[in-house]
């Protein structure tokens, strides 16, 4: 593989981006990484990274630059902001390609890639699922939205950060199929999370109960991910409630857009609100938990 395939810029260094970092570096690939947090940015030369002052410095030596940034306004802000991508004079820039792994507003994204095109540069939106430490281990699912073209030239990317991959069309569906399966998900954890308050309030030994329902016909994958963190109110961040919070006010707000009332998300947002009222937004979001258990009696 030539320099210039295995060159990578990655601009976000939290958990899904050290987790990438981890997954690109053993495949071979030399990644050049920005973060605002000095702190992130040692992490990276820690793990055999080459850590970097500017957004600038990445365009101006990385052809391919993935962004792992916490939501849309900080994509828009990478790319088209005064100290992003795009601000360095066309002759200065390598940069031809973005791919895009953090879960955003689908049709800012539709408009975000048509203005990149026009300036050259090719767009690719490739949200995971999966926690951090599903990411660094490979296990995670990417969600492919883009031309199939621009597809084919980020592939080796692709497969070595996920061990599956699904084409769901033109850019938008990606975050689309992202915020679909996220509002799955989190409503399997909040119903594994109310299940095992429910069976506390019982006075059933929690640890036996997890054992079982894990293996009954109500188990779900969520279960193996989260259930442990619940039973053992360990709750470090593998995905923060905060960014949960941060989705779901995209499924509702999209939901909203398409005329469709999603009740049960509605109320997992208010759930997730406690959470944050509560100094529980950096827990990880298995701590709903800790909502639910401050709910008394219905009557």
């Amino acid at each position: 593989m030539d320099d210039n395939r295995t060159r990578l810029g990655l601009v976000g260094l939290g958990l899904i981006g050290t987790a990438l970092a981890r997954r690109l570096i053993a495949a071979g690939f030399s990644v050049a990484g920005y973060d605002i947090a000095a702190e992130a940015r040692a992490r990276l030369s820690g793990i055999g990274g080459t850590p970097v002052d500017t957004i600038a410095d990445i365009a101006r030596v990385c052809p391919r630059v993935l962004i792992a940034v916490f939501n849309t306004e900080q994509v828009e802000s990478v790319i088209e902001g005064p100290d992003g991508l795009m601000a360095i004079p066309a002759g200065e820039r390598v940069i031809r390609q973005v791919i895009n792994f953090s879960t955003c507003d689908p049709g800012r994204m539709v408009a975000l890639a048509g203005r990149c095109e026009a300036r050259g540069l090719s767009f690719l939106e490739t949200p995971l699922s999966g926690a951090s430490d599903q990411v660094a281990r490979g296990e995670a699912v990417c969600l492919i939205g883009g031309s199939e073209a621009v597809l084919k030239e980020s592939l080796d990317v692709v497969t070595a950060v996920a061990s599956k991959h699904y084409f769901m069309g033109a850019v938008g569906n990606g975050g689309k199929a992202k915020l679909a399966t996220n509002l799955i998900l989190g409503l399997n954890r909040a119903a594994l999370a109310e299940g095992l308050v429910y069976a506390e309030r019982l006075g059933l030994p929690l640890d036996a109960f997890f054992d079982e329902v894990r293996n009954s016909a109500a188990y779900s994958a969520v279960m193996d991910v989260k259930g442990p963190k619940m039973v053992a109110r360990e709750f470090r961040a593998q995905g923060k409630i905060v960014q949960s919070a941060k989705d779901f006010g995209l499924i509702l707000k999209t939901a909203q857009e398409a005329g469709q009332r999603l009740p049960f998300a509605a109320l997992y947002a208010e759930m997730m609100a406690g959470c944050i009222a509560a100094g529980e937004g950096e827990w990880d979001n298995a701590a709903i938990i800790e909502s639910i258990r401050r709910q008394g009696s219905a009557g």
